[in-house]
């Protein structure tokens, strides 16, 4: 038998950082708010009277269509990373394990930022 000293310093560090039960309710969070805003994405479009560039464009040009399709790109962006960040936790360790998380962060910062400039160029170019 080892020293339980020794044991525990080896252990400590590796366990539990609390953060399980935030990282939950923030991806069920983001999973409540996509179960709001999808529907209301999908019903607004089919409400459109055609899909031309124009009558999209009028779409979000609206400030509360804006607002709700900002907030719908976060909040898939914010969703998936989370998922991602899962799976790489399950399935791989060590340097790769911190690479691929880094990476995740940072693509789907990326995305996220991508779609925001997107609705916010859409929503002004209607302005001008």
């Amino acid at each position: 038998m080892s020293d339980p000293a020794q044991a525990l310093s080896r252990v400590l560090g590796s366990g539990s950082a609390h953060e399980g039960a935030h990282h939950w309710r923030v991806q069920r969070l983001t999973a409540l708010a996509l179960v709001l805003l999808v529907p209301w994405l999908l019903v607004s479009l089919a409400r459109l009277p055609d899909f031309s560039f124009s009558s999209v464009q009028g779409f979000v040009a609206g400030l509360g269509h804006a607002v709700l399709l900002v907030l719908l790109v976060i909040a898939a962006a914010w969703h998936s990373q989370l998922g991602v960040q899962v799976v790489i936790e399950d399935y791989f360790g060590g340097a790769v394990r911190r690479t691929l998380l880094v990476i995740s962060a940072f693509l789907h910062v990326l995305l996220g930022a991508v779609g925001v400039l997107a609705v916010m160029r859409v929503a002004f170019t209607a302005q001008l």
